[in-house]
């Protein structure tokens, strides 16, 4: 299957989802999660403000906040920028997502775990995302970040197409499925 059938199968798939039913597989994921020593361990944590179609991230954002240092990612031409989460966010952007604003980056390499959307997971700790390829441009020049795929239930598969530069995770996480390296 090529990446673009599964993205128009997931999306079919998601739109069966109530706004109540992805509540409640999100509650499931971050509570796991949060239950996990990376995450216990951690102090700089990259989440992402989820968007409608997306595992929603609004209220484990403002949780997170008040015991972590959260950053959100900004799109910065081809790549992704980091910045701290507070209250000013804002969706002037060519992709409407609401971003963090302001000029206090902090480089990728000093965050301790990364929560990553995604479209499809797998079973092999693989990740497909929208297809502009930001978070594989982040991802693959870090070595030691933990990273955690995140996603519905119907977003995970026993196998996805990969390509070289796609970059495995550390673990991938939905309600009913954990595969932790």
């Amino acid at each position: 299957m090529e990446k673009k059938e599964l993205r128009a199968i997931v999306r079919r798939l998601k739109k069966d989802l109530t706004d109540e039913m992805k509540l409640e597989q999100s509650r499931k994921v971050f509570d796991f999660i949060e239950q996990m020593p990376i995450f216990k361990q951690a102090h700089s944590v990259l989440l992402y403000h989820s968007m409608p179609d997306e595992l929603p991230t609004h209220d484990v954002i403002k949780a997170w906040a008040k015991v972590k240092q959260v950053y959100l990612p900004r799109v910065n031409g081809d790549d992704l920028d980091i910045l701290p989460f507070d209250s000013m966010l804002c969706d002037d952007n060519q992709f409407h997502i609401f971003e963090p604003t302001g000029d206090n980056l902090l480089p990728p390499e000093k965050l301790d775990l990364i929560i990553v959307p995604a479209i499809a997971l797998d079973a092999q700790r693989n990740r497909m995302g929208r297809g502009k390829g930001f978070y594989d441009r982040l991802l693959n020049p870090l070595t030691k970040v933990y990273t955690i795929g995140v996603g519905f239930d119907c977003q995970f598969f026993d196998s996805i197409p990969c390509e070289p530069h796609d970059k495995r995770l550390s673990a991938v996480v939905t309600p009913q499925h954990r595969v932790i390296s």
